[in-house]
């Protein structure tokens, strides 16, 4: 429920998208676009804070090799593209997402991400997207590829209602390809080199214009590589978009060596979180940002930021499934009325009139609705937003490796980690925080506050600012 007094204290007047996040229906986006969006956590910042995904790990064979990549089978340890616990078939795809939602009326949208490529393994993928469309029409049907074999499967997209396609283009120029990709397997013949990333090129863009002019909504993934194609992305941001691309999504390289990858093998570093932003910032005015991403395994389950996949594993799945339609659709009305109460909230934010320089970075701990509404101390991660004189933008997730609260008690090792994560800083906005942290917090120039706990997020940091800048005024 919304304060009152918070809403009371708040200028009247309408904000809009752009000052205060996702709103349910952009003025900007046609009513079909949104249609196709607005369940959808990936493609909309405002939908992950309500909406949960699952990837099946049904498609284990790629055609290309990618540097960064090393995909392994069996592992519950690791947290990044290309890793699952188990290989499923497909029959046992489709009964895992049947079990998912049963228990999570949250699920809108089925994805599968490999752990190789959804469409050289297209038998696979097909089969099961066709056994879930039959038992849960409900729910959204998406696929991630590289693209090399996307042109061939265009029209079996579309037939299939597969509205929601990802790339993964990390270059449009073939000398900086040829640095990402060994060689690829294309035509029953493998490719190398400069040749390779010349076809993997050519087919990226074809496949683009093609799922584009048939009305499927396309989100490009890109990995940033320092020193490789970090600056170049902005040219593939600005390529992207006159293709048509509906996101762009720039993601860090991970490169641990523990990994086994090329790159981590060979000491290719990842960006630091200032250089992921600044080519983000670069590319604002060309394609749309995603910057909600959480670089999900390819057997992720539940909401961004969360993984719930080990909950079913196939030991785990009952013997007789049964969905409940109307549960889910119970959840749904309940969004709505959440997404409602969510935009009255906007509206009743007024953007500060205040100079252009003032700026406020805010960290927030929040377990979903949109809402500040978890403990600092059982933070998995934190939201990042900007606060200025155009409002509120959200510029992305810092994922926490350790939380502070182990066990009723605080680590005292994982709270000067946690400070150094959000260093950046200036207020962070939580549901409830302890005498220690808070302290710690303090003496790092960072101003704790649970002072706006349980109420929705965008509004909340606008009104913080608006009372920030309206003291800086008294005291100049």
């Amino acid at each position: 429920m919304i304060a009152k007094p918070l809403i009371d204290a708040l200028p009247s007047g309408g904000c809009s998208a752009s000052a205060c996040g996702s709103s349910a229906a952009p003025e900007d986006m046609a009513p079909e676009v949104w249609a196709k969006v607005k369940d959808h956590p990936c493609y909309s910042e405002e939908a992950h804070h309500y909406f949960a995904r699952m990837h099946v790990a049904v498609a284990p064979a790629c055609n290309i090799q990618c540097n960064y990549c090393n995909r392994k089978y069996d592992c519950a340890n690791e947290s990044r593209p290309g890793v699952v616990s188990e290989r499923l078939t497909p029959e046992q795809g489709a009964k895992k997402v049947l079990a998912v939602a049963a228990s999570v009326p949250q699920l809108s949208v089925l994805g599968i991400a490999g752990p190789g490529d959804a469409l050289y393994d297209w038998r696979k993928t097909k089969a099961t997207f066709a056994a879930v469309a039959t038992d849960l029409a409900d729910i959204k049907l998406c696929l991630s590829t590289n693209g090399l074999a996307l042109p061939d499967h265009v029209d079996e997209i579309v037939a299939m209602n597969i509205d929601h396609v990802t790339i993964t283009i990390n270059m449009i120029d073939p000398e900086i390809g040829a640095k990402i990709y060994p060689w690829i397997f294309y035509k029953h013949k493998r490719f190398e080199g400069l040749e390779a990333a010349k076809i993997l090129h050519e087919r990226q863009m074809l496949g683009l214009d093609m799922l584009v002019a048939r009305g499927v909504l396309v989100k490009v993934n890109s990995v940033l590589i320092p020193g490789i194609n970090d600056e170049h992305l902005i040219a593939v941001n600005r390529e992207v978009k006159k293709r048509g691309a509906f996101l762009h999504n720039v993601m860090p390289l991970i490169s641990d060596p523990a990994h086994g990858t090329h790159f981590g093998l060979t000491g290719q570093r990842g960006p630091t979180a200032e250089e992921l932003k600044k080519v983000q910032d670069a590319c604002e005015g060309g394609a749309k940002l995603m910057r909600h991403c959480r670089q999900c395994r390819a057997d992720a389950v539940g909401m961004l930021g969360e993984d719930r996949g080990q909950e079913f594993t196939l030991d785990k799945l009952p013997e007789t499934i049964e969905v409940n339609p109307a549960k889910r659709e119970a959840y749904r009305r309940q969004i709505e009325a959440k997404r409602e109460l969510a935009a009255f909230a906007r509206m009743a934010v007024k953007p500060a009139e205040t100079r252009p320089g003032r700026v406020l970075t805010v960290a927030v701990a929040s377990k979903g609705d949109a809402l500040i509404n978890q403990h600092f101390g059982h933070a998995k991660e934190f939201l990042i937003y900007r606060a200025d004189a155009l409002g509120v933008k959200f510029l992305g997730a810092r994922k926490i490796d350790d939380q502070y609260c182990q066990g009723g008690l605080g680590e005292d090792s994982s709270l000067s980690r946690i400070v150094e994560l959000i260093r950046d800083c200036d207020v962070m906005l939580c549901a409830k925080i302890g005498g220690c942290p808070r302290g710690e917090l303090k003496a790092a120039g960072i101003e704790p506050s649970d002072a706006y706990a349980h109420e929705y997020i965008a509004p909340s940091i606008a009104a913080l600012y608006a009372a920030r800048c309206a003291e800086a005024d008294a005291d100049a």
